[in-house]
């Protein structure tokens, strides 16, 4: 696949509560740093995300009594929303990007899920389906048209994202093999279903760094 002038890069939530060590941690998450440092030099575009939580997020298990991460969930007013651990609050070291991750010319770095009572899985909407980030206005304004997905996790952030960029428009592809899934029950075969659905490619970075 050849790149165009056209394409960029979006590296997704590789922060280190996300990585091994981290309090919510994806198995395996710290292997693809090294292939994503990589690809990201191929790109003339690359932008960062990074969950910015405040504390006593709606997310967080811990902002509400009796409840435990992962296996329980609320009823919020856009929805089922799962519980996770407190992570990536802001300030924190575990917000923090990981500092192995070298892609010194990224142009953005779009924080999300800011908001206490909301939510924010993908780069481009809240959870609510409504509410806008401003990327794909920043990303329409300069041109760019087909972007490429890595980072974390593969079901959730990256899926989400790639997801809401194909419904806007946006030429969408996930780089597998340079993302990692969390793998809750059920969550990675309705990620790839909805790729399937919504015309979202899967390939493998190898293709792009052979160029």
């Amino acid at each position: 696949m050849t790149l165009r002038p056209t394409d960029a890069l979006l590296v997704i939530d590789m922060q280190r509560d996300f990585l091994p060590g981290g309090s919510l941690a994806v198995t395996d998450g710290d292997a693809i740093i090294p292939g994503i440092t990589a690809l990201a030099a191929c790109f003339d575009h690359v932008i960062l995300t990074q969950d910015w939580h405040p504390r006593g997020h709606i997310s967080f298990a811990t902002t509400h009594p009796g409840k435990q991460p992962f296996t329980d969930t609320i009823e919020s007013t856009y929805g089922t929303q799962v519980l996770w651990p407190d992570h990536c609050v802001q300030g924190t070291r575990g917000a923090e990007l990981h500092p192995d991750l070298n892609i010194p010319h990224a142009e953005l770095i779009l924080r999300k899920g800011f908001r206490l009572d909301i939510d924010s899985y993908s780069a481009f909407t809240e959870n609510d389906q409504r509410t806008p980030t401003g990327l794909a206005g920043y990303l329409r304004e300069r041109g760019l048209t087909r972007l490429f997905f890595t980072g974390l996790a593969y079901d959730f952030c990256v899926g989400f994202s790639a997801l809401a960029a194909a419904r806007l428009g946006f030429e969408s592809i996930v780089i597998e093999d340079l993302s990692r899934a969390v793998n809750l029950p059920g969550t990675v075969n309705a990620t790839n279903s909805g790729f399937a659905s919504t015309g979202v490619q899967r390939i493998l970075s190898a293709g792009l760094l052979s160029q």
